[in-house]
């Protein structure tokens, strides 16, 4: 398992990866990877930078998700949320045939590996409020307005 770390406008983001897929993207980390060739790291990192750069809108990654089924499904069910726009934990719930498991699809949330490829910050409150998030509320509120701000872009 290789580590890369990336200064981004939200902070620096630890990144780790097989040669074959994606295991892990936190916020926060150090400052020197443990192997920066590696070339899915390396093309993370660049399909990242085009994120950010708003040039980007989905990710194309062998991403490992390693969790319950639930879990699965829920982060499966995250990846379909467009960009610049939000879903309910109840919409989630809904997407996974479970409707009353929205404190489930928090806590799978709250277990998501992979920030910002699998964009849990796109879920909110049932009426719109911002609620947890693993790098914090500003900036699971910078992402949802730099989205919508290059949306359809």
């Amino acid at each position: 398992m290789d580590t890369i770390y990336y200064e981004s406008p939200v902070g620096v983001l630890t990144l780790k990866a097989s040669e074959q897929e994606l295991f892990a993207l936190n916020f926060g980390g150090g400052t020197e990877a443990s192997n920066p060739t590696n070339t899915l790291l390396q093309e993370a990192v660049s399909q990242l930078e085009q994120y950010f750069q708003g040039k980007r809108n989905y990710f194309d990654l062998p991403l490992h998700l390693s969790g319950t089924p639930f879990q699965t499904a829920v982060w499966q069910s995250l990846l379909s949320i467009p960009y610049g726009s939000t879903a309910s934990y109840q919409d989630i719930a809904l997407a996974v045939n479970n409707p009353l498991a929205m404190r489930a699809v928090g806590m799978a949330n709250n277990k998501n590996k992979i920030a910002i490829i699998i964009p849990c910050h796109r879920v909110i409150g049932k009426h719109g409020s911002l609620v947890g998030y693993a790098g914090g509320l500003d900036t699971k509120r910078w992402l949802l307005d730099f989205e919508r701000e290059h949306a359809g872009t």
